[in-house]
C-alpha cells in the first residue's frame, strides 16, 4: 500500500523539458552523440551541436555517458539549462564537470528562460523577452531556439497561423525534430491537414526518442481522427500505443487507449470502444486524480451516447466527489469539463431523460447556483433552459414560465458577455500582430546590417548578400501582408455573426412576447382549456426556433413546419379576423433549398398584427410557395387587410418606432447574408390590390446553394 500511495505521488508531479549541452571546456567544440538518460526512462543523445532536450521531473537522476570521459550523475532539481564540461587531465583523459548557466555571462538564454516564464501568463511580456534575445543573437542556432520559444507562445495563446510561421523560420535557421513535431501539431489545430501529415511523415523517427516516437504517433492519430479517416488514425494510435507499453510511458498508454475508444464512438462500434474505455479508466486511476476525473467524464460522455444514464449518473457522481477534493490545490476556469455546474447540469439531464424530474430539477438547480457563483453564464443559460423543460413535463407550468423568462434574460447577457469578448480578442490579436511585426522587422534589418558589414570585406559576396536580404525582406513582407489579410477576414467574419446573432437575440424575444400575451388574455377570459392548448403549440414552437436559433440557414422543409406551427398559433386567436392558406408547389424539392430562420415569421406577424386584425370583414391570408427556375424559388405572402399606409395612420408614435426597427432588423439580416453567401436571399414589398383595403404582398426570392 505504501508503494502504491508513493508511486501515486510520483506521477502526480510535473514533468517538465530539460534543456543542456556537452562541450570541451579549453576549446568550446560540441561533443556529438552523448547518451543522455533519466530515471524515469526517457532516453536520448546530443546533437551535432552538442545539445539535448529531455523529458524528466523533480527528484530524477540524469545521467550523461560516453566512451571518452566518467559517467556523470545528477539529481534534477528545476526545468534548469545544464552544461557539461569535459576537461583535459596531465594522462589525456577527461573528466567531466556539472554545473548551471549564469544570466552574467550567457546573456541570450537568460532572456529565452525569461520568457518560457511568462509564456503562459504574460504573452506581450514574453514576447518582448524573445525580441531582445534576438537582438543578442549571435547565431543560427539561438535564432532557431528564439523563434521556437516564439512558436510556443503563440500555441499556447491559440494563435496557430502565427505559430505556424514561426515554427518554420526555426527550422529554416537549423532543423530539429523537436521544432518539426512543433509544427506539424500546429498545422492541425491551423486545419492544414494534409501539410501536418506531411511534416509527421517526414520526420525521421530513427531519430526520435521514445517519447517523441509516440507523440508522432498520436499527432497522426489526431489528424487523422478529425479529417474522420478513422482506419487510419486507429493504425497511428495503435503503433503509439505499442512503443508507449514496451517502454513504460504510463500517461501516454492512458490517453491512447482513451483516444482509441474515441474513434470506436465515431466508427459506431460502441463495444470496441467500450473495452478501451474501461482499460483507460483503469490506468487512468492510478496515475493522479485530476487525470482520474477527465477520464470518468470521457466515459459518462460515452455512457450517455448508449442511453445508459444509470451509469453515466454513478460515473459523474464519482467525477463530483473527485472534483470537490482536488478543487483546493487547482483552479479549473469555466471552460473546463472539469467544473461542478456542468457536471451537475449533466446528471440533472440525465435524470430527465429517465424521466425522474425530481432528481432532475435538484442538480439543475445546484447547476445553476455553481454556475451564478461562478459567473459561468453558458452553463447557466443552458441548465435554466433545461430546467424549464423539465418543470413543464413535470406539470408545473407556473414555474416552467418563471425557468424560461429567465432563460430569455440569461441569453442577452451571454450574447452581450459574447461581443465583449470578441472585442477583447480582437485587441489582443492586434497587439499580437504588431509585435509579430516588430520581429520581423528586426530581423529584416539585421539582414541589411549584415550585409553593409559584408560589404567592407568582399564586394561580390555583399552583392549576393543584399540581394538575398532584399528577397528575404520581401517575403516577411509578404508574409505580414497575408497573416494582416487573413486576420482582418477572420474578424470580418466573426463581426458578421456575431452582428447577425444580435439581430436574432433580438427579433426572438419580440413574437415570444406576443404570444405569451396571447396566453394571458385567454387566462383573464377564464378560458383555461384553450390557454393550455395554445401554451402546448407554442412550447412545440419555441423548441424548433431555439433549435434552430444558432444556425445561419436551416432546410426549408423545417421553415415550412415552423411556418405553419406559427400561422395555426396566430389563426388560433383570432379566427374571426382571417382565413389562411399554404401552397407548395409540388414540383419543388424542398430538400434542395435552405433559408434563414425566421426570416418569412416577421412578415406574417405584420400581416396579422397590422393588416388583417384591422379589417372590418374577414380577410384572407395565402402564402404560397413556387418554383420558376431551377436554382430559384419564390415565397409569396399576400393578405387583403387595411395596407400599410392605413396601418402606419392608425398606430402610435411608439408602435411605429417598434415595427420600423423590427422589419430594421430584417434589412440588416438579408444584407448581412447576402454579404457572406453572395445576393442568396431578395425581399420585396408591395401593395396587394387595388381596393379599398389595398393589403399587402411580400416576395421572397431564395437562390439554391
Amino acid at each position: 500500500m505504501l508503494a502504491q500511495e508513493r508511486n501515486n505521488d510520483i506521477n502526480t508531479e510535473k514533468r517538465f523539458t530539460v534543456r543542456g549541452s556537452v562541450i570541451e571546456s579549453d576549446t568550446n567544440n560540441p561533443i556529438p552523440h552523448v547518451n543522455i538518460e533519466v530515471s524515469g526512462g526517457a532516453y536520448t543523445t546530443t546533437d551535432n551541436f552538442g545539445e539535448f532536450r529531455i523529458e524528466a521531473k523533480k527528484g530524477d537522476e540524469l545521467t550523461i555517458r560516453h566512451k571518452d570521459f566518467e559517467t556523470v550523475y545528477y539529481i534534477i532539481k528545476s526545468s534548469e539549462r545544464i552544461k557539461v564540461e569535459v576537461q583535459p587531465n596531465e594522462l589525456e583523459e577527461y573528466e567531466s564537470k556539472l554545473f548551471k548557466s549564469r544570466a552574467t555571462t550567457q546573456v541570450f538564454k537568460s532572456l529565452i528562460d525569461s520568457a518560457e516564464v511568462y509564456l503562459k501568463n504574460n504573452a506581450k511580456k514574453s514576447i518582448q523577452f524573445i525580441a531582445d534575445a534576438l537582438k543578442d543573437s549571435k547565431s543560427v542556432k539561438e535564432n532557431s531556439e528564439a523563434y521556437e520559444v516564439l512558436g510556443d507562445v503563440y500555441m499556447h495563446w491559440k494563435q496557430y497561423d502565427l505559430a505556424v510561421s514561426n515554427y518554420r523560420i526555426s527550422i529554416q535557421n537549423r532543423a530539429t525534430n523537436t521544432v518539426k513535431i512543433k509544427l506539424a501539431k500546429a498545422y492541425q489545430l491551423n486545419k492544414n491537414y494534409q501539410e501536418s501529415l506531411a511534416t509527421y511523415n517526414d520526420i525521421d523517427k530513427t531519430e526520435l526518442s521514445n517519447w517523441q516516437l509516440v507523440v508522432l504517433y498520436e499527432g497522426v492519430g489526431d489528424v487523422n481522427q478529425t479529417t474522420k479517416t478513422f482506419d487510419a488514425a486507429i493504425d497511428a494510435y495503435n503503433a503509439g500505443l505499442k512503443v508507449a507499453k514496451k517502454h513504460l510511458i504510463t500517461p501516454k498508454i492512458t490517453d491512447l487507449n482513451s483516444k482509441i475508444a474515441q474513434v470506436y464512438v465515431a466508427k459506431g462500434e460502441s463495444q470496441k470502444a467500450k473495452g478501451y474505455f474501461n482499460e483507460s479508466l483503469k490506468l487512468a486511476k492510478t496515475q493522479n486524480k485530476k487525470r482520474g476525473v477527465e477520464e470518468k467524464i470521457k466515459v459518462a460522455d460515452f455512457q450517455n451516447n448508449l442511453s445508459d444514464y444509470s451509469s453515466e449518473i454513478e460515473l459523474r457522481k464519482e467525477a463530483l466527489e473527485a472534483i470537490s477534493e482536488i478543487e483546493s490545490d487547482s483552479a479549473f476556469d469555466n471552460e473546463s469539463a472539469l467544473t461542478p455546474q456542468k457536471q451537475n447540469y449533466k446528471i440533472g439531464n440525465a435524470y430527465a431523460l429517465q424521466k425522474d424530474f425530481g432528481q432532475a430539477i435538484t442538480y439543475l438547480e445546484k447547476s445553476i447556483e455553481e454556475a451564478d457563483d461562478k459567473e459561468d453564464l453558458i452553463v447557466q443559460k443552458d441548465a435554466t433552459r433545461k430546467l424549464s423543460e423539465v418543470l413543464r413535463d413535470a406539470g408545473e407550468f407556473d414555474k416552467a414560465l418563471v425557468a424560461y423568462q429567465k432563460y430569455v434574460d440569461l441569453v442577452d447577457k451571454v450574447y452581450s458577455k459574447k461581443e465583449q469578448e470578441i472585442s477583447q480578442a480582437a485587441r489582443f490579436s492586434k497587439d499580437i500582430v504588431s509585435k509579430q511585426n516588430r520581429i520581423l522587422s528586426l530581423e529584416s534589418d539585421r539582414a541589411l546590417s549584415e550585409s553593409k558589414y559584408q560589404l567592407n570585406i568582399q564586394q561580390a559576396r555583399t552583392q549576393k548578400l543584399i540581394i538575398y536580404s532584399l528577397i528575404g525582406g520581401v517575403l516577411l513582407l509578404l508574409i505580414t501582408a497575408f497573416l494582416m489579410f487573413k486576420y482582418i477576414k477572420q474578424q470580418r467574419l466573426a463581426n458578421n455573426l456575431l452582428a447577425l446573432k444580435t439581430l436574432r437575440s433580438q427579433m426572438n424575444p419580440h413574437f415570444i412576447f406576443n404570444a405569451l400575451n396571447s396566453v394571458n388574455s385567454f387566462i383573464a377570459s377564464n378560458d383555461e382549456r384553450t390557454a393550455n392548448k395554445y401554451l402546448s403549440d407554442f412550447s412545440l414552437l419555441m423548441r424548433a426556433v431555439l433549435e434552430n436559433s444558432e444556425e445561419d440557414f436551416i432546410p426549408l422543409e423545417k421553415e415550412i413546419e415552423l411556418l405553419e406551427l406559427y400561422t395555426k398559433l396566430e389563426h388560433f386567436r383570432f379566427k374571426d379576423k382571417f382565413d389562411y392558406n399554404i401552397t407548395v408547389d409540388k414540383n419543388i424539392n424542398v430538400s434542395d433549398f435552405v433559408i434563414p430562420p425566421m426570416l418569412l415569421q416577421p412578415y406574417i406577424e405584420n400581416a396579422v398584427w397590422h393588416g388583417l386584425r384591422y379589417k372590418k370583414t374577414k380577410g384572407h391570408l395565402n402564402i404560397a410557395i413556387t418554383q420558376n427556375k431551377a436554382d430559384e424559388i419564390k415565397i409569396t405572402i399576400t393578405d387583403d387587410g387595411i395596407g400599410r399606409k392605413k396601418s402606419k395612420a392608425l398606430k402610435t408614435e411608439n408602435q411605429q418606432k417598434q415595427n420600423s426597427k423590427g422589419m430594421g432588423n430584417i434589412k440588416k439580416r438579408v444584407s448581412i447574408l447576402n454579404a457572406m453567401y453572395k445576393d442568396k436571399v431578395d425581399v420585396s414589398i408591395d401593395d396587394f390590390q387595388k381596393e379599398e383595403d389595398t393589403g399587402t404582398k411580400v416576395v421572397v426570392t431564395l437562390k439554391k446553394d
